[in-house]
């Protein structure tokens, strides 16, 4: 479970945990794939040697955070806009950021959370100096992606009221868990995250398959509410934000295996002012495991003025 609370103006709970060096002066947001939570840490041994306070908040549904309220539409920005509200008020309270001019916050995304990361930057630039995305599929009217009935799916979901709209995809979650021979709690298989034969290599390293596993078994603590968000959020309607609109300096991580590759990259190569690329051979969507110490070096870098 996360390591501690945080409530937001709206009463909702957020599920917060922490890795790193807790007294860094470079404090990194890290943004969960879908399915996840913010258990994981790519590479402990990384993360505790880096010059970052990395702090990783459950989205709605997922491990301790609360499911939005009945009604409501998710969405990429609404994500975005709660991990805002955590920072401002870390600040405001003097606590983890905010202290001095020292300090800085950078956003990282796994997958799904590639879109969190760029999200907050771009709604919230004066939080965010860096970001980092890594293996994030790209809208999929421009890079096609999707299986064409599920994205048929999502079509004919975006029609409905939100909450009837969270009833179809849950009930069609437990039926295909039924068909499967899973319950709906049950945590998914690494392969629901992208994971395949070609990342083997990384899931033998140390204490990785354990801390993917802790990762989804957490995920799926509240069913399958977590999942059923993130995908309305980011295939039924608009992400709530344009890309181009992020100006902070980003980098762009890919395994050259994976099945949502650097075509993806380039898509939001073409859309990033201030951008750069680090693709990964011989690796796939689990790429965030040997690339994260080259993450934490350009999200902790001072060598160079944040972007404007």
């Amino acid at each position: 479970m996360a390591d501690q609370l945080f409530t937001l103006a709206d009463g909702r709970k957020l599920g917060v945990s922490t890795h790193g060096n807790p007294v860094a002066d470079r404090v990194v947001i890290f943004c969960h794939p879908a399915p996840g939570s913010g258990l994981f840490d790519p590479d402990p041994i990384v993360s505790e040697s880096s010059n970052a306070h990395i702090i990783a908040i459950d989205r709605p549904g997922y491990g301790s955070s609360d499911p939005l309220p009945p009604g409501v539409w998710p969405s990429v920005a609404r994500a975005a806009d709660d991990i805002a509200e955590f920072l401002r008020s870390r600040s405001e309270a003097g606590m983890s950021l905010g202290e001095g001019a020292d300090k800085s916050v950078s956003a990282v995304g796994w997958s799904a959370g590639g879109r969190v990361a760029l999200a907050l930057a771009a709604r919230h630039p004066q939080l965010i100096s860096r970001v980092a995305v890594i293996g994030t599929p790209a809208p999929n009217d421009a890079v096609e992606w999707i299986p064409k009935p599920l994205a048929e799916q999502s079509e004919a979901l975006s029609k409905l009221p939100a909450e009837r709209a969270f009833e179809t995809l849950t009930d069609a979650f437990a039926q295909q868990a039924a068909a499967q021979g899973f319950h709906p709690a049950d945590p998914p298989p690494p392969a629901v995250l992208g994971i395949r034969d070609v990342d083997e290599q990384v899931l033998l390293g140390p204490g990785v398959r354990d801390r993917v596993q802790m990762m989804l078994e957490d995920a799926a603590r509240q069913g399958s509410i977590g999942q059923v968000t993130d995908l309305l959020a980011y295939t039924a309607h608009p992400w709530g934000f344009e890309v181009g609109d992020v100006k902070a300096e980003t980098l762009l991580v890919y395994g050259r295996a994976d099945e949502i590759g650097p075509a993806h990259g380039d898509w939001y190569a073409s859309q990033l002012t201030n951008v750069s690329r680090y693709d990964v051979d011989g690796v796939g969507h689990l790429v965030i495991v040997p690339a994260w110490g080259r993450v934490m070096e350009f999200v902790t870098d001072r060598t160079q003025p944040p972007a404007p």
